[in-house]
């Protein structure tokens, strides 16, 4: 039998997420406000400070369930993603050369039941797997809007591209 490893710190007595966070990355923690009428979330305010380049263009994309979208990157914009329905695993990889934080993982675990709006510097990688049982939809706030003829889009292989990380699932 191996030896057992312990638990790293994963949240506060608030239940607020702990991870160090990627160079250039931002979490901003949300929620959904409930009545008898139903729900509403902010999903984006300038004065939060999280990103202070205007919004330009919005976009939603869906994934099915059990199905990946990764890797990819983007050398000019940032990205700012908010999960609105389903449930996601996002991870992000700094391959960056000058990066701190080259080589790290980040991990979030985002949608319906976690709400938060995660902000992704150029030249991070990321991807997500739709970890839920249903169709998942993302609305993404790119600091740019599309460049149909010249996407920034930059993209390796979800599971054979070179980076350190398994979206097979993981029993604990």
């Amino acid at each position: 039998m191996t030896s057992p490893v312990k638990d790293r710190k994963s949240a506060d007595k608030d239940w607020n997420i702990h991870q160090d966070l990627l160079e250039g990355v931002k979490f901003k923690k949300l929620a959904n406000v409930c009545d008898e009428r139903g729900t509403v979330c902010e999903i984006f305010r300038f004065d939060w400070m999280v990103s202070g380049e205007p919004i330009v263009y919005v976009y939603q994309t869906s994934t099915y369930p059990g199905r990946v979208k990764a890797w990819h990157l983007h050398r000019r914009h940032t990205d700012r993603l908010f999960v609105a329905t389903g449930m996601l695993q996002i991870a992000l990889f700094d391959d960056r050369a000058d990066s701190p934080t080259r080589g790290r993982i980040n991990e979030f675990f985002l949608g319906e039941l976690n709400r938060g709006l995660l902000v992704i510097p150029p030249g991070v990688y990321h991807g997500w797997k739709n970890i839920g049982e249903k169709e998942s939809v993302v609305i993404g706030l790119p600091t740019e809007p599309y460049d149909y003829e010249d996407p920034d889009v930059f993209r390796v292989d979800a599971h054979n591209g070179g980076i350190p990380y398994s979206w097979a699932p993981r029993d604990r």
